[in-house]
């Protein structure tokens, strides 16, 4: 039985995700997936408009990538030091939070949004400690902080 080529719009469990051309038979396209507008007819025009948007998406995507890589780098090259009061033991009476961090970002002229910070829960403690900044994806730039007793 002749098979009918679609472009898919959206993710179809067992079939495919969005922008892949699949093969699927000419009644499931004709009844559901076109219908619905979860597909459309894969006509030779339009698949080269889908590759020629796949690269365009691929170069952008890229690009990005880049210019977070070249941001993380600048990141990670940066040591903040704070000062704090604490009491014996080098427990801190309060604590460091992200947004601190954020603003000692900022003093040094890299804007974090501070829900960007990975910090599982406040510092509390005098010493060296290091912090995770998700900036998008898989990229996480890592910044060394030195917590410090105030005089």
């Amino acid at each position: 039985m002749a098979q009918t080529k679609v472009i898919l719009r959206e993710d179809v469990r067992k079939l495919g995700e969005a922008g892949d051309v699949v093969s699927v038979k000419p009644g499931f396209a004709r009844n559901f997936l076109l219908p619905k507008g979860i597909a459309i007819v894969a006509t030779d025009a339009r698949v080269k408009e889908l590759e020629h948007n796949k690269r365009q998406i691929a170069e952008k995507v890229a690009k990005e990538r880049k210019s977070l890589e070249f941001e993380k780098a600048r990141i990670e090259q940066l040591h903040l030091e704070v000062e704090a009061q604490a009491g014996e033991g080098g427990k801190l009476f309060g604590s460091v939070t992200a947004m601190q961090i954020a603003e000692l970002l900022g003093e040094k002229g890299v804007e974090v949004d501070r829900r960007k910070i990975d910090l599982p829960e406040p510092i509390k403690e005098v010493g060296d400690h290091s912090v995770s900044i998700k900036l998008k994806g898989d990229i996480v730039a890592t910044v060394s902080l030195k917590v410090s007793v105030a005089e």
